[in-house]
């Protein structure tokens, strides 16, 4: 199989348009961002055009290893970079004012407020990610991928949507940096988990996916060798990738910590001068 570029129009326009809406609102001075964040946005933009575009998506087809690749570079290289571009409100400012009216009024209304306060929940967060990638690598859940784009296309937009929400949830959250330290429990939970996955992928003496058996005598490995190395993906890079985003998060609530001890004990020589 010659492996090129794909040509998934629904993709490259939503790419597209998300690279085009992203660069209209940082015009706005109300969505200025400070300079690394456009720089996050559009890395974590390209690594969806690598797991997405390149030739990455066509060998996901023939290897389970490249389709492990694929994943993580959704879950843990693209999500976590788009998050710390805040790209929603680029977004909001990219559209007419009559627009922005009516989504901020829709946002604030109870219900949806409600909802969202549920879902960003980082507790709430990670079980949802966590229940998406142990459901979706189920033998006959992930061979089914395989065999029908529409399902190829869910698996890959509830990878992305549970990663950016777990990301956001800690980031973001509604204890702001002081909620870091927390966040990084929830970190390595995550890495916890899909680490033992990818040790259960690993040490698999069966195949578990057979519909790769087919496919991947075509690069010279055997079904078991290729799983071995899928499952290995999942369980060391990944979890390394991992690993520095918590200590990232714990280095800023540190930080964060620090800085308010600061503010407290400037105010008390205020006051008691």
């Amino acid at each position: 199989m010659r492996l090129t570029w794909s040509f998934e129009p629904v993709t490259i326009a939503l790419l597209a348009l998300t690279a085009i809406l992203y660069a209209i609102g940082l015009r706005s001075p109300a969505a200025r961002q400070r300079r690394w964040q456009p720089i996050a946005f559009f890395a974590g933009w390209l690594a969806l055009i690598a797991a997405l575009l390149s030739p990455l998506d066509s060998l996901s087809a023939i290897l389970f290893s490249a389709h492990m690749t694929q994943h993580e570079i959704l879950m843990v290289v693209a999500a976590p970079l788009l998050v710390l571009g805040r790209p929603l409100i680029a977004f909001l400012w990219a559209l007419p004012a009559r627009w922005r009216l009516r989504i901020g009024h829709w946002a604030q209304s109870a219900p949806v407020s409600r909802s969202w306060s549920f879902i960003s929940g980082p507790f709430v967060a990670t079980i949802l990610h966590a229940i998406a990638l142990w459901i979706w690598h189920l033998p006959s859940w992930y061979q089914a991928t395989l065999r029908s784009d529409f399902i190829h296309a869910l698996q890959h937009t509830s990878f992305l949507f549970t990663a950016t929400l777990f990301w956001w949830a800690l980031m973001h959250g509604r204890y702001g940096r002081i909620g870091y330290g927390m966040a990084v429990v929830y970190v390595f939970v995550t890495a916890a988990h899909s680490g033992a996955l990818g040790a259960l992928i690993a040490f698999s003496p069966q195949v578990i996916y057979p519909i790769y058996q087919v496919t991947t005598s075509q690069w010279g490995l055997d079904a078991i060798e290729d799983q071995q190395l899928a499952g290995l993906i999942m369980w060391i890079p990944a979890g390394v990738l991992m690993t520095i985003l918590g200590v990232a998060l714990f280095a800023a609530w540190l930080g964060e910590a620090e800085r308010r001890v600061a503010i407290s004990e400037r105010r008390e020589r205020e006051s008691s001068s």
